[in-house]
């Protein structure tokens, strides 16, 4: 395949991604048929299938751009700020701006999103690579923060974050408050108690109990 070849096919995908998330904020997840986006984005049904088997297909190239927006967003956060607080607000207030546009369809996605044995679950196989780079971007926060932590704790906190995210997320989900408010002061109150529960670990007494989570987190992984 020549470059321009490559490079038609790849405008055409973002046109047709493009497309399909401005109908499913206009219309609903469950309204938008495959059909309707190629119509709209002026290809073939089948032109629209070849880069995207069907609407699920859709939602996992938009969890990708959603991930990738976020990492080039909390770049300049990262590369500010040492401090565990900052570092962690930062992130988790980035990724409400970089959602923002789709917050109005979002409830009607969740419902599909929720069923554990769906392929847009969070948790999914599907969702792998998005779930994969969000944890690599707590990896971070915590890797380059200011937390002292036991060293079983601190390779098991990443994806321990990403969960705290997860709760953020069905939080905004549902917020109906102006500038998502709610979600916003929930997160300005919650990290700094995390930070503090995290920093009791270092303590004599708490390290055992850490462990005793530890161990428990790891029972209960696939």
């Amino acid at each position: 395949m020549t470059d321009g070849a490559t490079a038609k096919g790849e405008q055409t995908r973002e046109l047709i991604l493009t497309t399909a998330l401005r109908l499913f904020r206009e219309q609903g997840y469950g309204r938008t048929t495959m059909r309707a986006i190629a119509n709209e984005a002026g290809v073939s049904v089948g032109n629209a299938y070849y880069y995207y088997g069907s609407k699920d297909h859709l939602m996992q190239a938009y969890y990708d751009l959603l991930q990738e927006q976020h990492r080039v967003a909390v770049e300049p956060v990262l590369a500010a700020e040492e401090a565990f607080v900052p570092r962690m607000t930062g992130v988790l207030r980035t990724w409400l701006e970089v959602a923002a546009p789709y917050h109005e369809f979002a409830g009607t996605f969740f419902k599909t999103a929720a069923d554990p044995k769906s392929p847009l679950s969070p948790f999914s196989d599907e969702s792998r690579p998005a779930r994969d780079a969000s944890v690599e971007i707590f990896r971070q926060v915590v890797d380059g923060s200011d937390l002292k932590l036991p060293a079983e704790l601190r390779s098991e906190l990443p994806e321990l974050l990403w969960l705290f995210q997860m709760g953020i997320v069905l939080f905004w989900v549902h917020d109906q408050s102006d500038d998502v408010r709610r979600t916003r002061a929930l997160i300005t109150r919650a990290v700094p108690l995390l930070d503090r529960l995290l920093r009791l670990t270092r303590i004599p007494g708490v390290r055992g109990v850490t462990k005793d989570i530890v161990a428990l987190i790891h029972s209960i992984k696939p």
